[in-house]
């Protein structure tokens, strides 16, 4: 059984906007680095073909805006929305202690 990287990302749907649903959650890297994992789904990178996204569901093809979150907590692409960014149970404490508090 490998083991795969993981680490905490900014994950935003592009499904129904620019602003759409936002988390803070752990990714499992792929080996490659050319996809990535999170709750069940595997994405693909753009490669600079996506408008105001970087990642796309392999499955479903939704795009997805997924980066390395931000020490200020100013995740969003589009910061002045004032949709709630949710953060995972297991990505919590690693977020706000080791992220966050520099």
């Amino acid at each position: 059984m490998s083991v795969h990287k993981t680490r905490i990302m900014y994950i935003e749907s592009k499904a129904d906007g620019l602003n759409g649903a936002a988390r803070i959650g752990r990714v499992s890297l792929s080996k490659s680095g050319k996809s990535l994992s999170y709750a069940g789904r595997t994405f693909g990178k753009l490669k600079g073909s996506g408008f105001k996204a970087n990642y796309f569901d392999l499955e479903t093809g939704e795009e997805f805006w997924i980066s390395g979150p931000r020490k200020d907590g100013c995740d969003r692409l589009y910061p002045e929305s004032s949709k709630p960014v949710e953060i995972d149970e297991d990505a919590a404490e690693e977020y706000w202690c080791d992220i966050r508090s520099s």
